[in-house]
């Protein structure tokens, strides 16, 4: 008979919406490490909150305010000083879980907050591919040496400053794309996102990146991301990558067009609306 696990005194917490296909994996691979597992659910209609809570976790609703605020909303659920936090398409293998057991082996980590490896399974793949392009955010941090950054599009934890992170050998594999079409969908969403976040940043893009942003995102994606070592789907996927770049500058490019030819008046109250609120 095999010996339980001791618990670790770190919460996981997830966020998600409609990944009852994907959130089961997630949950399993890690619900050994924690007694806290956090999942806020922003209004799944597919039955994820259910299948989250038979698994173990905690599941609470908080309507989508964006990507940072989500993740700042569910760090404020946890109940233990250390967070790691998963996306609901991403799985901890066995060796990164044991990796993570073995940092608290001794009592506290000798560091505050750690990056982990990132790395995408396209459909077809068991695992990631040798050369696969791999992220390296912080994923396992204590609350009190840094939180997710606030922007409701960029998905980052702000460490304080002076905090060095240290580095975990393991890689979170990410099943992000459960076909082009919905990545797409996906994508063109974002897109809208983060045209709204240059909006209210007040960033203006030049005009002239409308006309580059295509082919240059794609070649970010095909060679710089190596995308091209999935052969055809990874020419696909890039294409899809380039597309969502395009649509975030044409959307602004768009906005701003309205904008400055919207009538005098509309343009009147839209002012006073913005100086009285």
């Amino acid at each position: 008979m095999s010996v339980p696990h001791a618990v670790l005194p770190l919460s996981v917490f997830i966020i998600a919406k409609n990944e009852a296909d994907r959130i089961g994996a997630t949950i399993r691979a890690v619900r050994d490490l924690t007694d806290d597992l956090v999942v806020v659910d922003s209004g799944s209609t597919d039955g994820t909150q259910a299948l989250a809570e038979s698994l173990g976790a905690r599941v609470i609703h908080n309507s989508w305010p964006g990507y940072g605020p989500q993740k700042r909303f569910a760090e404020e659920q946890c109940r233990h000083p250390w967070l790691l936090n998963l996306d609901a398409d991403e799985v901890v293998p066995p060796e990164l879980a044991a990796e993570i057991r073995a940092l608290f082996a001794q009592g506290e980590p000798r560091l505050p907050a750690w990056r982990t490896g990132i790395a995408e399974i396209f459909p077809g793949e068991g695992r990631p591919h040798r050369w696969a392009y791999t992220l390296t955010p912080v994923r396992l941090y204590r609350i009190d040496a840094g939180r997710y950054s606030p922007s409701p599009v960029h998905d980052r934890v702000d460490l304080r400053p002076g905090i060095v992170p240290g580095r975990l050998r393991g890689v979170i594999h990410h099943f992000s794309v459960r076909s082009l079409g919905d990545q797409l969908d996906k994508l063109n969403r974002y897109s809208d996102q983060q045209a709204d976040d240059l909006e209210a940043r007040g960033v203006v893009i030049p005009s002239w990146r409308v006309f580059v942003e295509l082919p240059g995102n794609f070649l970010k994606a095909y060679l710089g991301r190596r995308h091209f070592v999935r052969g055809v789907y990874g020419f696909l996927t890039a294409m899809n990558y380039a597309i969502s770049r395009h649509l975030r500058v044409a959307k602004h490019y768009e906005r701003r067009r309205t904008a400055a030819t919207a009538p005098a008046s509309t343009r009147d109250r839209v002012d006073r609306r913005e100086a009285n609120s």
